[in-house]
């Protein structure tokens, strides 16, 4: 993950070291050469998507001329993926991002033994419908709507007992499909809570600058732009329903026609299309990325 935009651009590898530096490990080493296991603890998954994020953005600055302030309305990221937004919006250093991912990462995994969260995703039903399974498999126990990531594609998040009976109550309601996730902790349910309190005075100790375009948070699915309220956001995020689905939807209805996904993979892309249906998208992650999105900037 990142190492052929390292190879290609030392605009990318700048970030890359910056992060290793940072976080005093060859982090960058791990995400080339493994253990999977390792680079898979959320520790350091967190810091090294957020790297493969911000040196794609770095890349189009300087090899597309893509110009914040001219060509970009809005910033926007998945859960971590909101830190790599803020670095390119200005708001937060790369090195500080990476040092709150880090605290981040450790916080969540800590937060819940391993074995009593889970999570799982419940396709084919709408989010008020989720809400209402969530809320009747709780019984005293925690099962929130974690992410609303697009039409029909909504994850629950809580106690694992109360989770595999929302997948059952999911598949009773017509759900499409409805499968526990293999993730390392139950991400954005109130669970989540003393990591919520980490992240509140580790933020408190970082310079949050006003962004250059506004950032539409996951949790008020809207544009902020004062960074208190970015501070403030981005604890509750912990916790919070990641309102992806209503996010770009925002960003549509304030006229966004053209979506770039930065980083590894293309899952933001996807879910793109299907909630902003005529918009035009397109992911950068990989050198040969470019020339599908050069034309795109300059739509």
């Amino acid at each position: 993950m990142g190492q052929a935009l390292a190879e290609a651009y030392p605009t990318a590898r700048a970030v890359f070291e910056e992060v290793d530096q940072t976080l005093g490990q060859n982090l960058s080493g791990l995400m080339r050469d493994g253990p999977a296991d390792e680079i898979n603890l959320t520790a350091n998954a967190q810091p090294a998507l957020m790297a493969v994020s911000v040196a794609a953005f770095r890349v189009l600055q300087a090899e597309a001329g893509l110009d914040l302030a001219r060509d970009v309305a809005f910033v926007a990221g998945h859960s971590l993926g909101e830190y790599s937004a803020l670095v390119a919006a200005g708001c937060l250093t790369v090195a500080d991002a990476a040092r709150l991912l880090r605290i981040r990462g450790d916080a969540m995994q800590k937060a819940v033994p391993v074995g009593q969260g889970a999570m799982a995703a419940l396709l084919g039903l709408d989010r008020d419908v989720v809400e209402q399974v969530a809320k009747e498999a709780a019984e005293g126990e925690v099962c929130d709507v974690a992410n609303d990531n697009g039409p029909g594609q909504v994850v629950v998040s809580g106690h694992a007992a109360a989770v595999q009976r929302a997948v059952g109550l999911a598949q009773a309601r017509g759900a499409r499909r409805a499968v526990m996730l293999p993730v390392s902790a139950p991400f954005h349910c109130a669970l989540m809570a003393p990591a919520a309190d980490a992240m509140r005075e580790a933020l408190a100790q970082v310079a949050v600058l006003a962004p250059a375009v506004p950032v539409v948070a996951n949790t008020e699915a809207a544009p902020l732009v004062d960074p208190d309220a970015i501070r403030d956001s981005l604890v509750r995020q912990v916790t919070g329903t990641v309102r992806w689905r209503e996010s770009v939807d925002r960003m549509a209805q304030d006229g966004v026609d053209t979506f770039i996904e930065l980083g590894a993979g293309k899952v933001l892309t996807g879910l793109v299309k299907r909630i902003a249906a005529g918009a035009k998208s397109a992911s950068f992650g990989q050198p040969g990325d470019l020339a599908a999105v050069q034309p795109l900037l300059a739509s």
